[in-house]
């Protein structure tokens, strides 16, 4: 029962937040969606779409798939999640990618959120089952290269959330979805400065286009977590050995704003949130009850710095922002990363420094890629493989 009282806590405290009037909280179904993917990109404050391409760029920004250093990879992922309360709380992901040619690449992934066991009992305490709620996707993506140094990608994705507790109501279903993300990136040349290399790089990433998803039949749906990544970056090359890359990176969701109502719900400030899901992508650049200012504060913010040594070695760090009346998410993040051979192991850690902590405080955070055309090399990659 212990699961049971911390999954309705947490949908207590979200539905609260979204509702008061100075505290309007932006929610969507399926948020796990919008999860770290990676121990590397959670080490820079979670953030991705415009770092150098990696293994988990299918989650982050898959166009980056045509300029990756290997031609073939696998990687997985594991995170406890609610890791200071239970033990059975997790996200697994698991993604392969293969660069076709110069020109084009392709990527597969899926995520898997599942709450552990939770046993049920009748209103007397007597134990009738036991079930394992859990929501997953998995997508597919495609890449191709428009010039020497910009891609863009296109990624279909299917979606099935599955959290009825077996109470016996018939319409309880799992509730079914898909959505489509439409990425560029583009990462210049080399450039010479007088004491370094570099290069920049941006990238943007237009998250989960898709229908609303519907649970026990309902008419109306939940909005998915529709989002746009927006980033830009610069790599410090001071010399063959050393690297030091900066990113930046924002987030909005791309969902309407909760109005402001009264006692009879009826709409004080703000416009109405139950529109499809086309037109809430619009409306959510102009429909915050507190205006312009308030629809700044819907962008939320990362930073991140990551230095490599000889590509064989990484040491990051990061800071993720929330505006305090957008979920007042504020954190800090280290990480590292180890490359033998063929295979890359990343770790990453969280710290909150907001008033409320993240699910993930304190847990520490697991990834693993094989690069096989390293492997089929003998575990002796070129200089420049990532």
């Amino acid at each position: 029962m212990r699961h049971i009282y911390i999954i309705l806590s947490i949908f207590v405290i979200i539905n609260l937040q979204a509702q008061s009037n100075d505290t309007r909280v932006i929610t969507t179904a399926v948020p796990f969606m919008l999860i770290s993917s990676d121990a590397r990109g959670s080490g820079m404050g979670d953030m991705g779409v415009a770092t150098t391409p990696d293994a988990f760029s299918q989650f982050w920004n898959p166009s980056k798939y045509v300029l990756i250093d290997n031609k073939m990879g696998f990687a997985f992922s594991y995170t406890p999640y609610l890791s200071q309360l239970v033990n059975d709380i997790k996200i697994i992901n698991g993604t392969y990618f293969n660069k076709l040619n110069e020109r084009s690449a392709f990527g597969i992934s899926v995520k898997y959120f599942g709450l552990g066991d939770i046993d049920l009992t009748d209103f007397a305490g007597n134990y009738t089952g036991t079930v394992s709620p859990n929501e997953f996707y998995i997508d597919g993506s495609y890449a191709l290269k428009l010039s020497k140094t910009f891609s863009m990608g296109v990624s279909m994705r299917f979606i099935l959330s599955d959290l009825k507790l077996g109470t016996g109501n018939d319409d309880a279903t799992a509730a079914k979805s898909f959505a489509v993300d439409i990425s560029g990136y583009y990462q210049s040349e080399l450039l010479n400065f007088r004491d370094f290399d570099g290069r920049y790089r941006f990238g943007f990433n237009i998250q989960n286009l898709g229908p609303k998803i519907k649970y026990y039949r309902s008419d109306e749906g939940d909005f998915i977590p529709t989002n746009l990544k927006l980033g830009a970056g610069f790599d410090f090359i001071t010399d063959q050995y050393n690297t030091i890359g900066i990113s930046l990176e924002t987030n909005k969701l791309l969902v309407p704003t909760p109005p402001i109502r009264d006692v009879n719900g009826y709409i004080i400030k703000g416009k109405d949130d139950r529109v499809n899901w086309m037109t809430g992508i619009f409306q959510s650049f102009s429909d915050a009850p507190g205006g312009f200012k308030e629809e700044l504060k819907e962008f939320q913010w990362s930073a991140g710095v990551e230095y490599t040594y000889l590509d064989a070695f990484s040491l990051r760090t990061g800071y993720f922002h929330e505006s305090e009346i957008k979920g007042k998410r504020k954190y800090f993040t280290v990480g590292a990363g180890f490359k033998y051979n063929y295979m890359v192991i990343d770790l990453s850690y969280l710290f909150s420094m907001g008033k409320l902590r993240s699910p993930l405080d304190n847990t520490m955070r697991f990834s693993l890629t094989f690069n096989i055309d390293d492997f089929a090399k003998g575990g002796q990659p070129e200089k420049g493989d990532k």
